[in-house]
């Protein structure tokens, strides 16, 4: 990509009612543009990164035998009606529209419902069990205040993974292994060392359900935290007898401020007995299917990637999920030796599949350009100038040194 075509370019200042770290490096990156409060456009380099993420949760969900769908968002109300989850006093967080007949839908919160329902057409023996069906899609809640840029959204995509088991036996392995990939999703998204398995309120499922906390101080949860241990109990539930059930001490916890970045529930046949769900075992006797629930927001991950990694000049990205591995800064490109060299080091990069955004403008100075590639946080930068002959100055994004090398040593260094 050309960064004299690119669609969202960098700005000196957010918005002033943007108050959250995310949203202010993020809209003046070019990343995203806010549309109104609490709902945000990707533009193409928040698409990129959003979609990497996208990818890295996907590959890990495949891995524990995940298979992706995609459901709908409009909601029937008599699927949510018999699971007693349509009224406001069941959910507070619906957002509901009418057709031009009157017939009232639901815009989706969550689809453990829809999926649940879909699946009593395709489950109805033990032989057909286990499935572990997700999507990623957007979600509408109707968050009384929307705040902290991408951390809460009134839309937003989520990644929703649903397990459908005979048995606990079953449920409880499974949920280990999602346990263990969330784990893995995290460390490749550069937040793995500040993220921990957080307990929190099992609801009317179970004792427990577990939360994905990333320490962050813009965060908008409190847990307290054992380093040691690697666990966290969230303000909800912290009561002398859960830090007893866990067998920690309160001496031994910190209390910090941390982002949710995903949960997961057993859900066991809270959905499953209302809405039909059942299965016949190798005894022929009916069984309702036992279920949980894993979540991840990508856009929440994207943001507090985002919290976590920058420094005062703008955001560094974690390789695996930048926009760009290379920002290409192109300076003296009136003249034209300069020009058809920084040309020819694009196309060579391109060809050597190294994903490449090519500051090629011919109206700004070296350090507006130098500014700019800071703030986007590529991990490396590049520059082509009358300076450099027939090297090339290179610095990596986290870091001071700047070297200069040969094309060849380049294409040996980013590929």
């Amino acid at each position: 990509m050309k960064y004299s075509q690119l669609l969202g370019k960098t700005k000196k200042t957010a918005p002033k009612d943007e108050t959250s770290l995310n949203a202010q490096l993020l809209i003046r990156g070019g990343f995203i543009q806010k549309e109104m409060a609490g709902v945000y456009a990707f533009l193409p380099l928040g698409k990129r990164v959003l979609d990497k993420i996208i990818q890295v949760i996907r590959e890990e969900m495949n891995a524990i035998g995940g298979q992706e769908l995609l459901l709908g968002s409009l909601q029937n109300p008599e699927v949510w009606q018999k699971t007693d989850r349509w009224s406001d006093e069941a959910v507070d967080v619906w957002f509901r529209t009418a057709l031009s007949n009157g017939t009232e839908l639901g815009l989706a919160h969550t689809h453990e419902e829809p999926l649940t329902q879909l699946l009593t057409h395709y489950i109805s023996s033990y032989k057909d069990l286990p499935v572990y069906p997700y999507q990623f899609q957007t979600k509408f809640r109707n968050e009384l205040r929307a705040r902290s840029g991408l951390l809460r959204t009134r839309e937003f995509v989520m990644k929703d993974l649903y397990s459908f088991n005979t048995d606990e036996t079953g449920l409880e392995k499974f949920y280990k292994e999602a346990q263990a990939a969330y784990h893995k999703v995290f460390n490749r998204l550069g937040i793995g060392d500040s993220t921990y398995l957080t307990f929190a309120s099992g609801g009317a499922f179970s004792k427990y359900s577990h939360e994905f906390q990333t320490v962050c101080e813009g965060g908008e949860d409190t847990v307290y935290l054992n380093r040691e241990k690697g666990i966290a109990i969230n303000k909800e539930v912290y009561t002398d007898e859960v830090i007893a059930d866990l067998g920690l001490k309160k001496d031994e916890l910190e209390e910090v401020r941390a982002i949710e970045v995903g949960n997961i529930f057993k859900l066991k046949t809270r959905f499953s007995e209302p809405l039909g769900l059942l299965y016949t075992d190798e005894n022929g006797e009916q069984k309702p299917v036992v279920m949980g629930s894993y979540g991840i927001g990508p856009g929440r991950c994207m943001a507090t990637v985002v919290e976590l990694s920058h420094d005062e000049k703008g955001i560094v990205w974690p390789e695996e999920i930048a926009p760009y591995k290379v920002h290409l800064v192109g300076l003296n490109l009136e003249d034209v030796g300069v020009g058809k060299k920084a040309q020819e080091v694009y196309d060579s990069l391109a060809v050597g599949g190294i994903e490449v955004l090519f500051d090629d403008r011919t109206d700004v100075s070296a350090g507006q350009k130098f500014a700019d590639a800071d703030l986007v946080g590529c991990p490396y930068r590049v520059v082509v100038s009358a300076k450099t002959s027939d090297e090339f100055e290179v610095k990596k994004r986290n870091e001071e040194k700047l070297e200069h090398i040969s094309m060849e040593k380049l294409l040996s260094v980013l590929g």
